[in-house]
């Protein structure tokens, strides 16, 4: 039998940053632990985005969307609820059928975009970007996102970056520098990691961080769901349109399902623990449904920090089993679901978020569509002048994830370290049509194969 296993350093390799230039990383990388303040008092000195369900008013936005699947479209409907004065200009996407159903969608809400502002081909990132637009809507299969991320900044544009924001260390190091370039220009950029902008999340969070539960000592997350779509090869079809329009299930586009779904839970978990890394993980992983791709549909993660806490993580997409969706962090008082409760050890409730009815005079408790707010808060920072950038947060939880996907699929243990400094870049060098020489349908097997 083929020994069919992955070399360890295929994935792992020594030098730093390649042509990108070395990263130090970052301040938010560091370890932290909870202050040990009294809960009472910690909680005001907790500092948290103002969620108001609408942007104020000011100068008119106009924006322009890379990536018009499903995701871009609603990221383009939510961008323009989100306050007065701000509209969709321009469209660009790799196939003109996304852009078609994506610009009759927004037809139907009233915002036409002019033939001569929709782009189709792997460059309409650069005409949306150069179309002028204020703001640009980064929502393509996330293997292009540091690409559009780093001409979208060179060019002056704010952005909305959609997770997961890259799939190799590679792209989360040049994410990373874009991100200072933004810094210096006073853009602002906000991530598509949902939770950081949902008002009960946060709010327990508040809490959590306040000492409510007491020292972190551990955290289980679950994310157990059924298996996503797929689309088979059709007849004329080259490698490259095949693989983008099946783009979830290839590792090389999407980043594996740690990446481009269950990197909300690794986030949410990362959010509740003070946002401080794993110093190493260890995971199995394997795939029994999927019927295409190279990507694998369960997974179990055991992340290791330099403090001794070590938190377990699951993710499943496979239709047919029963579901789950869980993130508790546990401290030495008590444990919360992260949402919207807190319980003390025993199990009960120790606090649980205050829901306003809808006949409620007061509704400042409101939770505000936390995909709509995720706009409110770039077009706030934008009108007030007041530049915020999470795109740091961000490649810290993608990080995690390409951290439990390589311990998986090489069945060794990986660090912080060796991500950190990982050459490691999936994909072509170049996107065109055609063939993609060297990537198959191939499922990555860890150890040494039973010779038969």
């Amino acid at each position: 039998m083929k020994n069919n296993s992955l070399n360890r350093r295929g994935f792992i390799k020594s030098s730093v940053c390649g042509a990108i230039g070395t990263v130090s990383v970052p301040a938010f990388i560091t370890s932290c632990s909870p202050s040990k303040k009294d809960a009472d008092t910690q909680f005001k000195d907790i500092e948290l985005p103002e969620l108001t369900g609408f942007a104020p008013d000011g100068k008119p936005l106009k924006a322009g969307l890379v990536g018009c699947g499903g995701r871009g479209t609603g990221a383009a409907c939510d961008f323009v609820a989100a306050g007065n004065g701000l509209t969709i200009t321009a469209l660009g996407d790799v196939f003109d059928d996304k852009l078609t159903i994506c610009r009759q969608e927004l037809r139907s809400k009233g915002i036409e975009v002019p033939d001569e502002n929709c782009f189709v081909g792997f460059d309409a990132y650069q005409k949306v970007i150069d179309s002028g637009v204020d703001v640009v809507l980064l929502c393509t299969p996330p293997v292009f996102r540091p690409m559009h991320f780093d001409y979208a900044i060179e060019k002056g544009k704010h952005c909305f970056i959609e997770k997961p924001c890259a799939v190799d260390p590679t792209g989360a190091r040049r994410m990373l520098v874009s991100a200072k370039h933004a810094d210096a220009k006073q853009l602002s950029v906000i991530s598509g990691t949902i939770r950081r902008s949902q008002k009960d999340c946060l709010e327990t969070y508040r809490r959590v961080a306040g000492g409510a539960i007491g020292e972190i000592v551990s955290a289980h997350v679950i994310h157990h769901g059924g298996t996503l779509w797929h689309v088979k090869r059709k007849p004329g079809w080259n490698d490259m349109e095949y693989m983008l329009h099946n783009w979830v299930n290839f590792c090389w586009i999407s980043g594996d399902l740690l990446l481009e779904q269950f990197i909300h839970e690794i986030d949410l978990m990362t959010l509740f623990m003070g946002d401080r890394h794993p110093d190493k993980a260890l995971a199995t992983g394997g795939r029994l449904r999927r019927v295409t791709g190279d990507v694998y549909d369960f997974y179990s993660i055991e992340y290791i920090y330099d403090n001794g806490i070590r938190t377990h993580c699951t993710s499943r997409q496979i239709s047919g089993c029963d579901n789950e969706h869980r993130v508790l962090v546990y401290g030495t008082k008590g444990y919360t679901n992260c949402f919207d409760k807190i319980f003390n050890l025993d199990g009960t409730v120790a606090w649980e978020y205050p829901y306003p009815k809808k006949d409620d005079a007061d509704q400042s408790m409101a939770v505000p569509n936390p995909f709509v707010e995720e706009h409110v808060r770039l077009v706030t920072a934008i009108r007030n002048n007041q530049p915020v950038n999470d795109t740091e947060i961000h490649v810290q939880s993608v990080l995690m994830g390409i951290m439990g996907r390589m311990s998986a699929y090489t069945g060794k243990f990986v660090t912080w370290d060796e991500v950190m400094a990982s050459n490691m870049k999936l994909g072509p060098e170049t996107y065109a049509f055609g063939p993609v020489p060297g990537i198959q349908e191939i499922v990555p097997l860890p150890g040494i194969a039973v010779d038969e």
